[in-house]
């Protein structure tokens, strides 16, 4: 009977555009795309290849070195019966000592949204500096998070060239333009629409000073302008 093939498995997230390169490139590697997710700005593709059997030579030594460890150990059991309470006590220990999986009850999943609440990291970069290091720490650490705040609009901005579309500068809070403290959360080339607003009064205008409940994937932090770039994914009147 033919052996089953085993596979093993990578999932690479690119920015929308190169997914073309990318996926040439991995292949070019020997893996096989076996799925393309595109988000609203980024694309995840899962790709596998089958694993690749080891030689015939490590595998006999890899047997030769499991007969002379069996060997060892049936030494030692004959000659430590009585240190077997020592072993079990050690193992023990070792055991207590691994790393836990189930993260800690204040930080969210990765399914769930971060919030102030939730993350005591994002309250703290709620009431930093906005050229502050721990911007750019957490942009860094939760690229592609969805994150929540109560904010209001400090600056709005019309393109140029296209008058529908704007840039938008958040702010934590409820201070609008006076707003001092928390990053500078920047929405960039977008329109109306695209910050999908909910609520019980949908307000048919957008205006600085405007209140908010802001949901967004974090994106990047740019260190040079100290902007906190966000994608709006919901913004619900309060």
């Amino acid at each position: 009977m033919v052996d089953e093939i085993k596979y093993e498995y990578k999932a690479v997230r690119t920015i929308r555009g190169t997914d073309g390169l990318v996926i040439s490139k991995m292949q070019k590697d020997g893996w096989e795309l076996v799925e393309q997710l595109p988000g609203r700005l980024r694309t995840t593709l899962n790709f596998r290849r089958p694993k690749r059997p080891l030689p015939w030579r490590l595998i006999g030594a890899g047997a030769a070195v499991l007969v002379v460890l069996a060997a060892i150990i049936g030494t030692g059991v004959a000659l430590g019966d009585g240190d077997e309470e020592k072993g079990a006590s050690a193992s023990s220990t070792a055991s207590s000592e691994k790393p836990s999986l189930t993260p800690p009850a204040d930080e969210p999943t990765a399914a769930e949204e971060i919030t102030a609440q939730n993350n005591p990291e994002f309250a703290a970069l709620l009431k930093a500096d906005p050229c502050d290091e721990a911007n750019v720490n957490f942009a860094t650490k939760h690229e592609g998070r969805t994150v929540a705040f109560d904010g209001s609009i400090r600056h709005m901005a019309a393109h140029s060239d296209d008058r529908t579309r704007y840039d938008f500068l958040l702010g934590p809070g409820d201070k609008g333009p006076q707003t001092t403290d928390g990053p500078n959360f920047k929405y960039e080339d977008v329109n109306t629409g695209n910050l999908h607003l909910t609520g019980k009064e949908v307000p048919a205008t957008i205006a600085v000073g405007d209140k908010f409940r802001f949901i967004a994937e974090v994106i990047e932090f740019n260190t040079v302008q100290c902007l906190f770039r966000l994608a709006p994914v919901s913004t619900e009147t309060r």
